[in-house]
């Protein structure tokens, strides 16, 4: 198929999935993987897409894993953590644990057992907040907790693909020097990212390595705001393709880099005074901040985005015998994760975060979809590595499908039990 032709009937395909994800409140990624799947299961595109669709549906992850960590407020996010460790760390160990239980136990393999538990790990919290968006609750302590949640899981998950992913494909053997010197580089990739982000990029104050000339002309500011912020958009997207191919290096998916690349990036970074400002007193400062993020996520999330997702689903070829095998498997999983997500995250919740009894569900509720990085994981497990068999690729995505139906489901049925507790609760 044509390449060009190829990128319109998926740009169509997109269309057509946001629209339906409008109509029914859903997230799109749903519709975007199943419009994928009709469309070669139709025979409109073909399973194995060209060397273009593949390089520009890589270019979109990349994209959508930067914006998704260049939406998150590093400040909030520290501020919370204290709070939220607990959610993320035993609203993490149930899915994996119940993921990796059942696919060990129907694939006797630990490497499909390792990368289910990890795509059953990561948190969508854009479907969430979708739903608490639409019952008006987006601004809400449980709100705040599950953003926070998520993103530790988000990240604790990519670090151990970061570390699985080598050893699971063969590149090495599960020996402990090989496990730590692994580890080693995952750590050593997060503390540049950790010194690029603090000591080279500072926010808001000049370190003392800002004083070193060169490193001053580096400054993050003068680089997104040079010309007054007109190449902003350019300039933020190289910083997220560098670090993502700075995270290739090691060995890593450059999603990783990406994301860690926005986690760096904050408001602060675009403003600049403007030009014709004649005194301190009449300093305008601009903001190249907005226009920036909107051209960023309207790229994630619009059109070179979906492509990734798109493509995924054109892996779904269906197979009425094979999808009745895995539905049992799916159905396992779907209910283990429900009962052990929402009854772990809300124990959390409620023993170390200080929540109440109604806010506590709805955070447990709150942790259930899985969206893209779920798919991430996904895609570099199945398409990029060939490590999960078939059977473990359709249980997984059948899986991801029923959890985020759950969310708002859950959600909306809870919703006045959670308003009646928490109307006379002070704001916190």
């Amino acid at each position: 198929m044509d390449p060009l032709a190829h990128l319109a009937v998926i740009w169509a395909g997109v269309f057509v999935a946001v629209v339906l994800a409008k109509l029914t409140r859903l997230t799109p990624v749903l519709f975007f993987l199943f419009i994928g799947s009709v469309l070669v299961n139709i025979g409109v595109v073909p399973a194995e897409s060209g060397a273009f669709i593949r390089t520009f549906a890589e270019l979109g992850i990349i994209i959508i894993m930067f914006a998704l960590g260049f939406e998150e407020s590093t400040d909030n996010f520290v501020a919370s953590v204290k709070r939220s460790w607990g959610i993320a760390l035993f609203g993490a160990l149930a899915p994996f644990a119940v993921a990796y239980v059942i696919a060990d136990y129907v694939w006797q393999d630990a490497n499909i057992a390792l990368m289910c538990g990890l795509a059953m790990t990561a948190t969508a919290v854009s479907l969430t907040m979708v739903s608490l968006k639409s019952l008006g609750l987006q601004q809400s302590v449980v709100a705040t907790r599950i953003m926070t949640s998520a993103v530790l899981d988000d990240i604790g998950s990519l670090v151990m693909v970061a570390i699985v992913v080598p050893l699971a494909t063969g590149q090495d053997t599960f020996t402990l020097g090989s496990t730590l010197l692994i580890a080693g580089k995952a750590v050593l990739f997060f503390v540049i990212v950790t010194i690029i982000g603090i000591w080279i990029f500072p926010r808001g104050h000049v370190t003392w390595v800002q004083k070193i000339p060169v490193l001053r002309a580096l400054s993050l500011e003068n680089y997104l705001t040079f010309d007054e912020g007109r190449y902003a958009t350019l300039a933020i997207l190289l910083f997220a393709l560098v670090v993502g191919l700075l995270a290739h290096a090691f060995g890593f998916h450059p999603a990783v880099g990406a994301y860690m690349a926005g986690l760096i990036v904050r408001e602060d970074h675009f403003q600049f005074k403007k030009k014709g400002s004649a005194s301190k007193e009449e300093t305008v400062i601009a903001n190249a901040y907005e226009e920036t993020k909107h051209i960023v996520d309207n790229a994630a999330f619009s059109w070179i985005g979906p492509v990734f997702f798109v493509d995924l689903g054109a892996k779904i070829l269906f197979d009425w015998d094979l999808v009745a095998d895995i539905l049992p498997y799916a159905m396992a999983m779907t209910v283990g994760i429900f009962v052990f997500q929402v009854t772990s995250a809300a124990l959390a919740a409620r023993y170390t975060s200080g929540m109440n009894r109604a806010e506590s569900i709805m955070i447990g509720f709150g942790m259930l979809g899985r969206a893209e990085l779920a798919f991430v994981v996904i895609d570099i497990a199945y398409v990029q590595h060939s490590i999960l068999n078939t059977e473990a690729f359709f249980t997984l995505m059948v899986t991801a499908f029923c959890l985020n139906i759950l969310v708002p489901v859950s959600i909306g049925l809870w919703r006045p039990v959670y308003l009646r507790e928490t109307s006379d609760l002070p704001d916190r």
